[in-house]
């Protein structure tokens, strides 16, 4: 049997290790698309078009995000559109998002910032970053390896500045302790009991029980033939 691609996004400066753990069906042959380094003044766009050119549309796949991923398929999905996208920790629009959040893109704090806050010389965004993911988690930083500091601040930014309206169809899991994302805001399609917005790494059995779920190859349905 031909293997279906899944491209997979990652969170805002995480790479693939905070999804390490998780299991996928056989028949999916997993992608792993990588963060690139936003241009100076590149528009979200322009962003989202160069992650696509990584995506051969010229037969069936599946996309899946987590976090700031999420965001990114979603928009890549509107280029080239996907048999299902998944959303692991994410937003399906605007109107989901936290108090924070919000607030973020009234003030423009997160855009204001000088690059300077984000360098690896300093842990304050780091630390900013650990709030901002889940408070008691102390390994968060080994998830979060894409340090430069002009990705961190651009991305950060467009979290806050995004102004998505809702794809029908995109399958959302959410954890009820998730304080980037707060289930309150959002009618996930799934919910992790327990789970912190580190889910997919901290509760992968029951992720990958939903994964094996959602990407359950379709039965084929006909009239049998007649002998």
């Amino acid at each position: 049997m031909t293997k279906k691609k899944l491209y997979i996004v990652s969170g805002l400066g995480a790479d693939f290790k905070v999804l390490e753990r998780l299991s996928f069906p056989e028949h999916l042959e997993i992608v792993f698309l990588e963060w690139l380094i936003p241009e100076i003044e590149e528009p979200f766009s322009a962003y989202v078009q160069r992650m696509a050119s990584f995506i051969d549309d010229s037969e069936p796949f599946y996309l899946m995000g987590y976090s700031f991923g999420g965001i990114i398929v979603q928009e890549i999905h509107q280029l080239k559109p996907a048999e299902k996208v998944v959303i692991l920790g994410s937003i399906k629009s605007a109107k989901e998002k936290s108090r924070m959040l919000k607030l973020g893109r009234l003030t423009r704090i997160p855009k204001l910032m000088p690059a300077a806050f984000y360098t690896q010389r300093t842990m304050s965004a780091y630390s900013y970053l650990r709030k901002f993911f889940t408070e008691k988690n102390t390994k968060i930083l080994q998830y979060f390896n894409v340090r430069h500091p002009y990705y961190l601040k651009w991305s950060i930014a467009q979290v806050v500045e995004w102004n998505g309206t809702e794809i029908p169809g995109v399958i959302q899991i959410l954890a009820d302790r998730d304080m980037v994302f707060p289930v309150a805001n959002s009618r996930p399609d799934y919910i992790i009991k327990g789970g912190s917005h580190l889910f997919p790494a901290t509760r992968h059995k029951e992720v990958s029980l939903i994964l094996e779920k959602v990407f359950q190859p379709e039965q084929q349905t006909g009239t049998p033939e007649k002998n």
